[in-house]
């Protein structure tokens, strides 16, 4: 798909550091363009501080539609919209930020809803699943969400810090009960292992688990992209295990994000 830019292109940052390792503004551009959205995604290297002064200026960029966050802006982010999705609100993080038709920003995390939809793409079943979702940052936290949210018969939630694991736990026992819980590394009779930690970005990183206990029959999901094949999903697949890796998940975030940008889109005409 052509991308024609021209006066009336709709701008739509990513910003982030390290911004190196993005590939998501040319996915995302060419699929704007797909969907006849006459708007780009390009790369910003905005360095942990700077974020609001950034914010501003994009503010008062005409052209400027909404934003993508990556690390480390996801959590900084939301304290800079006027408004944002109830997920977002209750976990305070956004990955997505629209204008609201004041100018102000609105926020909303992608990150569940994405990493969800590339494991259904690639196979997985989730209705009725045993999930274990490893790391309980602002992307684990969004995925336990939206893994209960898809029917997951239950969810165990493993951070290195104990405290961020009893965190999101806490905040979704009242509406989830004991299908939400604290669980450790051990993926012994879970059907979906998701890790959505940082490990495998660099190399000689360490594993999440001990990858000798998985078995063929479990789903493997990683939140690492622009990496290739990570440690994990190697050895996941050495396993005799079904994957996603993150670039399936930058894939299926190509729609979750235009929906969620076109009222904005639609409302310059």
């Amino acid at each position: 798909m052509t991308i024609n830019l021209n006066g009336r292109t709709r701008l739509y940052p990513l910003l982030g550091d390290p911004i190196i390792y993005a590939r998501s503004p040319d996915w995302l551009s060419h699929h704007m363009a797909k969907r006849g959205m006459n708007m780009i995604s390009l790369p910003m290297q905005v360095p942990e501080g700077q974020l609001k002064t950034v914010l501003d200026g994009l503010a008062a960029t005409g052209n400027v539609d909404g934003l993508s966050l990556t690390m480390p802006h996801k959590v900084t982010g939301f304290q800079y919209c006027a408004t944002v999705t109830e997920t977002s609100r209750m976990l305070g993080v956004v990955a997505a930020i629209r204008r609201n038709k004041d100018g102000s920003w609105h926020g909303h995390t992608t990150d569940g809803d994405a990493f969800v939809k590339a494991q259904i793409d690639n196979g997985a079943t989730i209705d009725g699943a045993k999930v274990l979702v490893l790391g309980a940052g602002g992307a684990g936290s969004a995925i336990v969400i939206s893994m209960l949210e898809q029917g997951a018969a239950e969810v165990g939630v493993c951070d290195t810090d104990g405290s961020r694991s009893e965190k999101i736990v806490g905040l979704l026992k009242d509406k989830w009960g004991e299908k939400v819980y604290v669980a450790d590394n051990d993926p012994t009779g879970f059907d979906v292992i998701s890790n959505a930690t940082p490990m495998g970005m660099e190399e000689g990183d360490p594993l999440p688990l001990d990858t000798s206990r998985l078995t063929p029959e479990m789903f493997v999901g990683d939140v690492v992209a622009g990496h290739g094949e990570t440690a994990w999903i190697a050895a996941a697949e050495a396993a005799g295990c079904r994957t996603a890796d993150g670039d399936a998940m930058v894939v299926a975030v190509l729609d979750v994000m235009c929906d969620f940008l076109e009222d904005a889109w639609q409302a310059q005409g």
